[in-house]
């Protein structure tokens, strides 16, 4: 069992912004701008250069209607395109808070929203570059500015420091929010991908089943063609048989393909007949054994250079006896081919049980998990990178096969617990168990996507 490829497979580009959800965005800030200038002017009185303001929201507005008229709102823009109108937004930002105060005004901290905006949506060089801008902007608002709007006949004048704690501030906020808002964004994105290559899997196994049923149907539907072959081809094979000592050799040619046609359908035949007993209901391999299991898990690994030893724990109650589940099949597969990669030479597999619980574990002599990532297995694209003196040959692993067979394996009732062996031993240890009936009843029933 192979683990569930490579992530361009399932990991897609970052998803792009339409041109509705930024002319959304950008009549709101218009719409936002426009209420604040006439609740100041007309509301608090406050002398507001009115002018110059509505001229840059108004070239704001028409930039929008121009936006909406030449193209299509639900079409998806280009990265750059979404990045250049959120760099508009700063720079139109900027020169309203020149004409009103700098960054005494307490709209400067609306810097904040269109680096956000490109966190949870851009690639991080275009919300790097935003937030440099956005940066740029307020730095320059903190020397050169016009006076804040008020009420008395003198302006009002902050200390430098006060303005200092404020750009500052800004500078602060938009880094660590727009981390934070990256990272969030990308686990949820990895997630999204991640399930889906797990229902890719899942779908995948509810196809074979399917195919397991139509060869059945196949092999019940093909019987009675094949078997009319075989009884004209043995009937002609009996007449022709007669006439070979008075004919000449092409009699005995004819004969001789003949019989190689009876034979060749009689083996259709057994075959077809095979296929029908291994896909019918209730037939032996529908249910295992769990050291059955074990075995056919281990079977594909066995000749990669690493030693695999199997031990079954001899227990007081019958083994345990489950379906021949695929999720588990895969989970338990793909846990162990990654022991296989990493092993130096030995793999072992230990199972036991009791009325309760089933369990297997898998260990190997490798060079174990890593610390920083001991506590974050399973989840998806987390990757243990080896340093350029390994061998090229070795794998990775721990990414996407790992987080599916997980997944995969706790739908079934399973718990996975992932450790290291105790010094001075080393090497990775995983442990999957079952409750007991969980492993032989409900497990019966396949995953489906």
């Amino acid at each position: 069992m192979t683990e569930i490829a490579a992530s361009s497979d399932f990991r897609h580009p970052r998803r792009h912004v339409r041109l509705d959800t930024i002319l959304r965005l950008r009549w709101l800030a218009a719409l936002g701008q426009l209420a604040a200038i006439f609740i100041v002017a007309q509301g608090f009185e406050f002398d507001v250069p009115i002018i110059p303001c509505l001229v840059i929201v108004s070239l704001s507005a028409l930039l929008n209607l121009a936006l909406q008229i030449a193209f299509n709102p639900m079409q998806r823009l280009e990265p750059r395109h979404a990045g250049g109108l959120l760099a508009l937004n700063i720079i139109e930002l900027a020169a309203l808070l020149y004409l009103t105060g700098g960054l005494e005004n307490p709209f400067s901290f609306l810097f904040l929203a269109p680096v956000l905006i490109s966190a949870t949506a851009l690639p991080i060089r275009l919300t790097i570059t935003l937030g440099l801008l956005a940066v740029a902007c307020a730095t320059l608002l903190v020397f050169f500015h016009q006076p804040l709007p008020w009420d008395s006949d003198e302006p009002l004048i902050l200390p430098p420091i006060y303005l200092i704690g404020v750009w500052f501030s800004i500078v602060l906020a938009i880094g660590v929010t727009s981390l934070y808002a990256f990272q969030v964004t990308e686990e949820a994105r990895q997630l999204s991908d991640a399930l889906a290559a797990t229902e890719l899997v899942l779908a995948r196994e509810q196809h074979l089943t399917q195919l397991d049923g139509l060869a059945a149907a196949a092999a019940h539907e093909l019987g009675t063609p094949l078997s009319t072959i075989v009884l004209v081809s043995r009937e002609l094979e009996k007449s022709l048989a007669d006439k070979l000592q008075t004919n000449s050799q092409i009699n005995s040619q004819v004969a001789g393909d003949i019989k190689t046609l009876r034979e060749q359908a009689q083996r259709c035949r057994d075959i077809l007949s095979k296929i029908t007993q291994l896909s019918s209901t209730g037939a032996p391999f529908d249910r295992m054994k769990l050291s059955t299991l074990i075995e056919e898990t281990v079977a594909p690994h066995r000749d990669f250079g690493v030693d695999i030893k199997v031990r079954i724990a001899v227990a007081g109650s019958r083994e345990p006896v489950g379906s021949r589940n695929p999720a588990i099949l895969y989970g338990v597969g793909n846990i162990l081919e990654n022991a296989v990669d990493f092993a130096r030479s030995v793999v072992e597999v230990n199972a036991w049980w009791n009325n309760e619980t089933v369990e297997i574990v898998v260990s190997d002599d490798g060079p174990g998990f890593a610390p920083e990532i001991l506590k974050r297995i399973g989840e998806p694209y987390l990757s243990r990178r080896r340093g350029q003196d390994d061998a090229p040959s070795e794998h990775t692993g721990l990414g996407l096969g790992v987080f599916i067979a997980r997944t995969l394996l706790e739908r079934t009732g399973a718990k996975l617990s992932f450790t290291n062996r105790v010094f001075p031993d080393h090497g990775a240890v995983v442990q999957v168990a079952w409750p007991r009936a969980r492993f032989e009843g409900e497990s019966d029933e396949r995953p489906t996507p």
